[in-house]
C-alpha cells in the first residue's frame, strides 16, 4: 500500500511541476506537512514559501539555515532537521546534480512541520527536491529570458526613436548590436493586431520575410508593430513567381490584422515613412483585405522653396539656439524631440518619450514661449510641424523660388506674430497646386472638414456647430479618412496637412 502511496505522490509532485511550478509545490508540500514550506536561499532570503493556514508556524528562517550550513556542507549530508519545541525543521539542499554531490551555495527546502514527524514525509521531500529543483532552475531561466527580451525590445525602441528624430548615425551605431542590419532604402509598415496578439504577429512577420525586417513593439500603441523593411530595388534579382511582399503575406496570414505601408523613403525619412504607413492603416481598416500602401502625396516641405527655409530657420531659431539655465533642464535637441513626438502623438508622447505628462507640459510650455506660439491652436501647431518638417528635409529637394508679384497677405486669424509669415509661403503657385491635390478627394464636400479644423480638431465643438450628434460627426470624418486615405481621428493625423491646404485655398480665393 506505501508504494502505491509513493508512487501517486510522485506523479502528483511531477504533474504539478509541469503545471504549477515552484509554487504549486510548496502548497502540495506545505499542506502534506500541515505547515510551512519555502525555499530559502543561504543568506536567509526566501524566494519562495507556502502555508497550510494562515496561522501555520513561520519559522525563524535566517536562524534554520545557519544552524544547518554547517551539518549540510561541513559534513555531507543530504538532509539536516533541527526540533523547535511543537515542531521540527526539516532542510534539504536542492541540487540537479548526481547523488552524493551537493550545491551548498545553492537554496535550500526548508519545512516546518508539527511534531512528530508524519510518518514516509522525510522521504517525500527527498523525492521532491530533483522536480523542485528543475523548477525552479526553469523558471530562473524563463526570468533571465524575458529581462534579455525586455533589453532587446527597449534597444530596438531606442534605435526607432533616433531613427524618428533624425539621429542616423547614432541609431545605426546602436542597432550594431542587433539583428538584422538597418536597411536603407526602407517601407515602413505599421501593422495593428487584436488583443494581445503581437508576439504571435512578429513571429509571423520574421518567417514572412526570412527576418530580413526591423520589428518593433509601438512604445504608444499597444496593439502596434512596426516594420522598417528593406525597400523593394530594381537592381536585384525579382521574387520567384507567385511570391507576395510581405505586408501582404501578414495581412493573409493573419485574419485580425490591419496593415499600413508606405512608400519607398530613405532611412534617414523613417519618420515620414512612419506617418505615411499609419494614414495607409486608417484606410486599410475599410478594406476588406485589411491591407494598404500609401497612396503618392507630395510633402508640403518639398514646395515651400527657399523663402520656406528661411522662414522655418527664424520661426526655430529660439529654439536651436536654446541653452537651458541648469544642468537638468531640456536643450535645443531635446526640446526638439519633445515637439515633434508631441505633434505626431499629442497626449502618447508621454509614452513615446516616457516622460511623466507633467514634464511634457513644462517642455511644452518652454517650447511656446520660446517660438512665440500658441500652442493650444490647430493654426500654430500646423506652422510648427511644417517648420519641423522643413528643417528635416534637405535643402535641394525644395522647390526653387518663383518670383511672386502678389501683395503681401494678412496673418491668419488667431496665428501668432511668429507663426504670421506662413502665408506668404501658403500664397507660392507651387503650395497652391500642392494644396489643390490634397483637397481633390472632398470637393464640393469640405463642410465637416472645415467645421472640425476650425473647432481645433475636437470633435464635441465641431458637432455642435454641425448640429449633429458626436457619433455622427465621428462617421463622418471616418468616411473623410477613407476619402482623403489619411488618418485624422488618430495621431499622427493629417490635420496640419489639410489646415495649411485649407489656408491655401482660401488665401487664393482672397487674391
Amino acid at each position: 500500500m506505501r508504494v502505491r502511496e509513493r508512487a501517486d505522490d510522485l506523479l502528483r509532485m511531477h504533474r504539478l511541476a509541469r503545471t504549477g511550478g515552484t509554487a504549486g509545490l510548496l502548497r502540495w508540500l506545505a499542506g502534506r506537512a500541515e505547515g510551512w514550506a519555502g525555499l530559502v536561499e543561504p543568506d536567509g532570503t526566501v524566494l519562495h514559501a507556502a502555508a497550510r493556514t494562515a496561522g501555520a508556524m513561520v519559522p525563524d528562517v535566517a536562524g534554520l539555515v545557519a544552524e544547518g550550513a554547517s551539518a549540510l556542507t561541513e559534513r555531507g549530508v543530504q538532509a539536516y532537521s533541527v526540533d523547535t519545541g511543537a515542531h521540527t525543521a526539516l532542510l534539504f539542499p536542492l541540487t540537479v546534480f548526481s547523488p552524493g554531490v551537493g550545491d551548498p551555495a545553492g537554496p535550500v527546502l526548508a519545512v516546518v512541520t508539527p511534531r512528530p514527524v508524519a510518518a514516509g514525509l522525510s522521504m517525500l521531500l527527498a523525492d521532491v527536491v530533483l522536480p523542485l529543483s528543475l523548477c525552479l532552475q526553469a523558471e530562473t531561466l524563463e526570468r533571465k529570458r524575458r529581462r534579455v527580451d525586455l533589453a532587446e525590445s527597449r534597444g530596438r525602441e531606442a534605435v526607432l526613436h533616433l531613427l524618428m528624430t533624425g539621429q542616423l548615425s547614432i541609431a545605426q551605431q546602436v542597432a550594431g548590436a542587433l539583428r538584422p542590419r538597418l536597411p536603407d532604402p526602407v517601407r515602413v509598415c505599421v501593422v495593428e493586431c487584436s488583443g494581445d496578439g503581437r508576439d504571435e504577429v512578429a513571429r509571423v512577420c520574421v518567417d514572412a520575410d526570412g527576418g530580413r525586417s526591423w520589428i518593433v513593439r509601438c512604445p504608444v500603441y499597444a496593439r502596434h508593430l512596426i516594420l522598417v523593411m528593406p525597400a523593394e530595388d530594381a537592381e536585384e534579382k525579382p521574387p520567384e513567381p507567385g511570391a507576395a511582399p510581405t505586408d501582404e503575406t501578414v495581412a493573409a496570414r493573419v485574419g485580425d490584422c490591419v496593415v499600413g505601408v508606405s512608400e519607398p523613403v530613405p532611412l534617414a525619412d523613417t519618420a515620414t515613412g512612419y506617418r505615411q504607413a499609419f494614414h495607409a492603416l486608417a484606410v486599410a481598416r475599410e478594406l476588406p483585405t485589411r491591407h494598404a500602401r500609401f497612396g503618392v502625396s507630395p510633402d508640403p516641405a518639398l514646395v515651400v522653396g527657399p523663402a520656406g527655409r528661411r522662414w522655418a530657420d527664424e520661426l526655430l531659431n529660439p529654439l536651436l539656439t536654446h541653452v537651458p539655465r541648469r544642468a537638468q533642464d531640456p536643450g535645443s535637441q531635446e526640446l526638439l524631440a519633445t515637439a515633434a513626438s508631441w505633434l505626431a502623438f499629442s497626449s502618447h508622447a508621454t509614452d513615446h518619450l516616457k516622460v511623466h505628462r507633467n514634464t511634457l507640459a513644462a517642455r511644452l510650455r518652454l517650447i511656446g514661449d520660446l517660438l512665440g506660439l500658441d500652442l493650444h491652436r490647430l493654426a500654430d501647431q500646423a506652422a510648427l510641424d511644417l517648420a519641423l518638417r522643413v528643417r528635416a528635409t534637405p535643402a535641394p529637394a525644395c522647390t526653387p523660388e518663383v518670383p511672386s508679384s502678389a501683395p503681401p497677405v494678412p496673418y491668419a486669424p488667431g496665428t501668432s506674430m511668429a507663426a504670421g509669415g506662413l502665408d506668404a509661403i501658403l500664397c507660392r503657385p507651387a503650395v497652391r497646386d500642392w494644396a489643390d491635390q490634397q483637397l481633390a478627394p472632398v470637393l464640393g464636400a469640405e463642410e465637416t472638414l472645415r467645421t472640425w479644423l476650425r473647432c481645433e480638431g475636437r470633435l464635441g465643438p465641431a458637432a455642435a456647430e454641425l448640429g449633429i450628434s458626436v457619433p455622427g460627426t465621428r462617421k463622418r470624418l471616418t468616411r473623410l479618412e477613407t476619402v482623403l486615405q489619411r488618418s485624422l481621428l488618430r495621431p499622427p493625423s493629417a490635420r496640419y496637412d489639410l489646415w495649411l491646404a485649407l489656408r491655401s485655398r482660401d488665401l487664393a480665393a482672397a487674391a
